[in-house]
């Protein structure tokens, strides 16, 4: 009996670490459907909101204004996003010569801050089921 408890107990526990779940991330208000947009997903471990340095980013189609894209297989945790207009496809953010951002864009939990990106923490979302979030493009 306690051979079965046992392995009762081990299976439960792989099944609980091996879960993934999808995270959708909706992003809407742009301002037209010219360009397209960049999506970062990011872990806490992982240089936010820093371009080419987020855990999956992937380059999404703009339609209707909005953009879309499900992240798949996460495993349970915090993760941020952030999602930028590139209305010129040149794969960067343009600025201004302030470095003030000349494309819209937003983060998760629409968290902004007035003169640099918001922290991580204040972006967090946590994935511990299947997730839908939106985002507004500013």
């Amino acid at each position: 009996m306690k051979l079965y408890v046992l392995v009762f107990h081990s299976l439960m526990t792989v099944t609980c670490w091996s879960q993934k779940y999808n995270l959708t991330v909706t992003a809407t208000d742009f301002p037209d459907n010219v360009g397209q947009a960049y999506i970062g997903l990011y872990r806490q471990q992982d240089d936010f909101p820093v371009i080419n340095k987020q855990y999956i980013g992937k380059v999404v189609a703009i339609s209707s204004k909005k953009a879309s894209i499900v992240f798949t297989q996460l495993t349970k945790g915090n993760y941020a996003v952030a999602v930028f207009h590139d209305r010129n496809k040149n794969g960067i953010l343009d600025t201004n010569f302030l470095g003030v951002p000349t494309e819209e864009y937003g983060f998760s939990n629409n968290a902004r801050n007035t003169f640099s990106a918001p922290s991580f923490s204040a972006a967090s979302v946590s994935v511990n089921s299947n997730k839908t979030i939106s985002i507004q493009i500013k």
